[in-house]
């Protein structure tokens, strides 16, 4: 048959294609992919287990204090990579910042870790695209800021990093599809998520206790959870 014909040329194109110069660089490369997968597979399991620690505010208070002079330098970090990874809430972070280092250089770290988090999650949404954002952010809550044209997407974007309990690295990877340019994204985002992390930072310095802030900053309210389907 005909079409039989045209498989068995194709496959003896596919077959000529040399993608190694040699066996032993095929046998290198293939060791280097099985040593990759095991540990990505090792850091996996080690990370389900080990890094519970991370939404326990008094034992990331011990990891990060562990650390001495560049204590303040893990919080920006973890702080930034909350943002974009999401493995820690940024509400457990900023009150160890307050515990560790007092209202203004507590409040400095944390604006300075979402600062670059959030920079990182607009590029990431700009770079990759609606795709890429629609795999992160629930579909609902994307829906729900399609619906703001963008004449108002500034203003919009100020008043939801501003609400507190609200998921603002959500807002991040949705605001990078806008038109706004970068740069004013990252200022919107620093006005506005400044007064909460500041404010729960100064809670944590003044009360010498992370155990007195109540359990509900811990995670958005369930009304915001509905709203924004996460």
């Amino acid at each position: 048959m005909a079409t039989d014909g045209f498989f068995r040329r194709l496959w003896a194109r596919v077959d000529s294609i040399q993608v190694f110069a040699s066996r032993r660089k095929r046998r290198r490369f293939l060791l280097h992919l099985v040593l990759a997968v095991l540990a990505l597979a090792v850091v996996a399991v080690l990370a389900r287990r080990h890094l519970v620690f991370l939404t326990d505010a008094d034992e990331l208070r011990a990891f990060i204090r562990g650390y001495g002079v560049w204590a303040p330098v893990v919080l920006v970090s973890l702080q930034a990579l909350q943002v974009v990874a999401a493995p820690v809430p940024g509400q457990i972070l900023a009150l160890v910042a307050g515990y560790l280092f007092g209202a203004w250089w507590g409040t400095l770290y944390n604006v300075v870790g979402i600062t670059i988090g959030s920079t990182v999650a607009f590029w990431l949404s700009r770079r990759f695209g609606r795709a890429y954002v629609e795999g992160i952010v629930h579909e609902d809550a994307l829906a729900r800021f399609d619906a703001i044209d963008d004449d108002h997407a500034r203003l919009a974007l100020f008043v939801f990093f501003l609400v507190p309990g609200l998921p603002d690295d959500v807002l991040c990877f949705a605001g990078g599809l806008t038109r706004i340019p970068l740069w004013q994204l990252v200022a919107l985002a620093i006005v506005g998520r400044t007064p909460a992390s500041s404010s729960r930072t100064s809670s944590a310095a003044s009360s010498g206790r992370i155990e007195s802030v109540p359990h509900s900053v811990s995670r958005p309210s369930s009304s915001s959870r509905r709203c924004w389907g996460t």
